[in-house]
């Protein structure tokens, strides 16, 4: 996804932060970019709910949440090519009225098959919007104000992040599950409004050639095809003709994606930048964090309701400790990576949130929230505290400053990517499938299972980190961590940042 060009600063276009225009700009991007972001957490909560009301079965369950997430993250970097060459405010209002539409139509499903699909076409929406965000606003704000708009963004942002499950939980308990769709319709409605009125078009002229719609069709259907295997393995068996064939098609599509990758003058994914070991290695140390917080925040919800007995508005207040740390540290985290290098935080951050994810195995042990699930959020929110402001800017330090962009959205997609992995796989390996997620006792045991899995991943994380990352001069360091926002993954499902002009 390119980074696009910004205006100049003698444009006269370009806007302030602190005049009316631009704070429409940042309220119609941040509106837009949260109901993407929002959709990809809160989803968590209603599980329980949407599995009575469809009598569904976990790998059902498993669908609704991947048919979203795979989507969106297999397209985001289209979605920001396409902004860039046709218009940014035109993909991202294409994106938005998308995305309203499916809301709706996930809204009124009568059956878990037809949630499922509108799932999918939320994710396409999604894909559209979400990078187009932060693009309007890098090309519409002047370049003295340009970091307080998208400190303003990705703060605002956070906290509707944060939000997100604390109004999902509510709306469930007061209402019903369908109202976590349908609350976007107005809101959509809204951004749409604001959008034609006030936002600025921009593009990138330097685009040119072919957009890599191959690479993200084949891109998308090969993770598909292996997240079908994983999902529906445990139930089907692992030797069925479907799973088996599946797979194959998966594999085989991640080598011809890599391929056209390798030969396309224009690649949705330059894989010359996976040559250089520090960008390749925080990408791995990024995909095993995410995976395991990824899988376990799936699985979480789901046990407070169940087993635990809590309300969805209980279960969605469970992880607010999280947010509010990390939007409290991550800040300060990013200076500390600015003075010592990033490779003692990247090195002990990953192992303290995968000992924060162990220590969730006391969750379904009947303990209260205090002395059982508490603790556990409080370690997983300092070790992301820790970890996420210089894994971004390691990525980015890692490559050239023309590059700087691509390799944000490289990381963030990676993110991205590495929890529906996770929500695919992780239930398998606690021996969790079919109902068995109705009944407490098989629930709890799998959970215990599952969490000690997902936190030896993100150990390894850790190890990874100490010993492939390199710490650049000081003086890099603290350049790059002046030049660039390193905030972009403060909230848990954070857009691509990019460079400041």
């Amino acid at each position: 996804m390119g980074s696009g060009t910004p205006p100049r600063s003698g444009d006269r276009r370009l806007l302030l932060y602190r005049s009316s225009a631009g704070r429409w700009v940042i309220a119609a991007t941040v509106l837009g970019s949260g109901m993407a972001a929002i959709d990809a957490t809160v989803i968590g909560i209603a599980l329980p709910t949407i599995g009575r009301d469809f009598h569904a079965s976990l790998s059902t369950l498993q669908w609704v949440v991947t048919g979203y997430t795979l989507t969106l993250s297999s397209l985001l970097l289209l979605g920001g090519s396409l902004g860039d060459r046709y218009g940014r405010k035109r993909i991202f209002m294409v994106g938005v009225a998308w995305f309203t539409l499916s809301s709706a139509a996930c809204a009124i499903s009568v059956g878990s098959g037809q949630l499922i699909v509108t799932r999918v076409l939320q994710g396409i929406g999604g894909a559209l919007l979400t990078p187009g965000s932060l693009a309007i606003l890098e090309a519409s704000f002047a370049a003295d104000d340009r970091s307080e708009a998208i400190g303003a963004w990705s703060g605002l942002g956070g906290v509707a992040t944060a939000a997100g499950p604390l109004l999902g939980g509510y709306l469930i308990t007061a209402a019903s599950w369908r109202w976590i769709f349908l609350i976007n319709v107005p809101v959509g409605a809204l951004v749409l409004a604001w959008s034609a009125r006030h936002v600025p078009e921009s593009r990138d002229p330097t685009m040119s050639g072919r957009i890599d719609a191959g690479g993200a069709v084949l891109a998308t259907a090969s993770l598909a095809a292996i997240a079908y295997a994983l999902i529906e393995g445990p139930s089907r068996g692992w030797t069925a003709a479907t799973v088996v064939v599946s797979l194959l098609v998966g594999v085989v599509g991640a080598v011809a994606f890599l391929a056209v990758e390798h030969r396309s003058a224009a690649p949705m994914l330059p894989l010359d930048l996976f040559r250089n070991q520090q960008f390749a290695v925080t990408n791995a140390v990024t995909f095993v964090v995410y995976a395991g917080l990824g899988g376990v925040l799936f699985l979480l919800p789901v046990v407070l309701q169940v087993v635990n007995h809590y309300s969805p508005l209980a279960s969605g207040a469970a992880l607010l400790p999280i947010t509010a740390v990390m939007l409290a540290f991550s800040a300060r985290s990013g200076r500390m990576a600015a003075t010592i290098g990033p490779r003692a935080q990247m090195g002990i951050g990953p192992v303290v949130v995968g000992l924060g994810l162990a220590m969730l195995v006391r969750v379904p042990q009947g303990s209260s929230y205090v002395a059982g699930v508490l603790p556990g959020v409080l370690v997983i929110a300092f070790g992301l505290a820790t970890t996420v402001a210089p894994l971004t800017a390691t990525a980015l330090n890692a490559v050239s400053e023309s590059h700087a962009g691509l390799a944000s959205a490289v990381n963030n997609d990676v993110a991205r990517i590495g929890g529906p992995i996770a929500v695919a796989v992780l239930p398998a390996l606690g021996g969790i499938s079919g109902l068995s997620y109705l009944h407490p006792h098989a629930l709890a045991h799998g959970f215990q299972r599952a969490v000690l899995i997902a936190g030896s991943w993100c150990i390894v994380g850790g190890v990874l980190a100490a010993v492939g990352i390199r710490n650049p001069p000081r003086r890099a360091v603290r350049e790059e961590a002046e030049r660039l926002e390193i905030l972009s993954h403060c909230a848990l499902d954070a857009t691509p940042l990019r460079e400041r002009g």
